[in-house]
């Protein structure tokens, strides 16, 4: 669809968004189509990372309902019910991809966009990049994952104030919290974003996989659980191929080439 660009080359699939003209506010069938997109990166064994990124000033506004299915006169549930299955299933397919996601954001990310960032992996902002809580400017609550994304990555106290004030938070005050991996010059985003990605699909991709897993796990679970997640995480590691190859490599003071197996 002309509305989400996406190419796979060099283990990588590019994902993005190109509504410059409404700052990539995400309609419905945007959002289908990337959970799609998502869904088949985590299956092809040829895709090793993704990136998540924008056409425009803007990386995405947030969400735009008028592409929704028709639903006539709202009844009690149908709010939920479309959460659940738009902007909630949405995030979850990002932190659920199996191949580590990058995002290139490359100007605001409001709303459902902030969380699209947030839910990912990796975060790459270009200098001119914000970061806002808008739900609270419209008397809504904030959704699309954000009250269980935002305490996670910056604590509670953090989290209160971007969503109870809806401010733009600047790039630079975003890699302070620790929202934002790394701030580049707005002409320098692409290029990072590549050379990241590059590299995450030159590397052991099961085993970045399983690490994800765990990391994005340990956040709901107690010491014990995440302990035994941990070692049968390794022991299903310990059949790929680049674990062998991870380990000869070791022993024979070379560098490894792992394929993704």
């Amino acid at each position: 669809m002309s509305d989400v660009l996406h190419t796979t080359s060099d283990g990588v699939t590019r994902i993005t968004l190109n509504r410059p003209e409404a700052m990539n506010a995400l309609t419905w069938d945007q959002r289908e189509f990337i959970i799609g997109l998502l869904a088949e990166a985590s299956a092809d064994p040829a895709v090793r990372a993704v990136v998540i990124t924008a056409n425009g000033k803007g990386f995405c506004a947030g969400a735009d309902l008028r592409g929704a299915p028709a639903t006539g006169d709202r009844v009690a549930g149908d709010v939920a019910r479309t959460i659940r299955r738009g902007a909630q299933r949405f995030i979850a397919a990002v932190l659920d991809c199996e191949k580590p996601v990058i995002a290139a954001v490359n100007g605001t990310a409001a709303g459902i966009g902030a969380h699209l960032a947030f839910a990912c992996d990796l975060v790459i902002a270009a200098e001119s990049a914000r970061f806002i809580e808008v739900f609270v400017r419209r008397g809504l609550v904030p959704d699309g994952g954000g009250a269980y994304l935002l305490p996670r990555l910056i604590g509670p106290q953090r989290a209160k104030e971007l969503m109870f004030f809806g401010d733009a938070l600047p790039a630079a005050e975003a890699e302070r919290l620790g929202l934002v991996n790394r701030v580049v010059p707005d002409e320098d985003l692409a290029k990072t974003a590549r050379e990241w990605a590059d590299r995450l699909a030159q590397g052991p991709t099961r085993a970045l996989t399983l690490t994800k897993q765990l990391v994005n796990a340990s956040l709901d679970s107690d010491r014990a659980t995440a302990f035994a997640a941990e070692a049968t995480a390794q022991e299903i590691n310990m059949t790929t191929a680049d674990a062998n190859e991870g380990v000869a490599s070791f022993v024979e003071r070379r560098t490894p080439k792992y394929r993704g197996l």
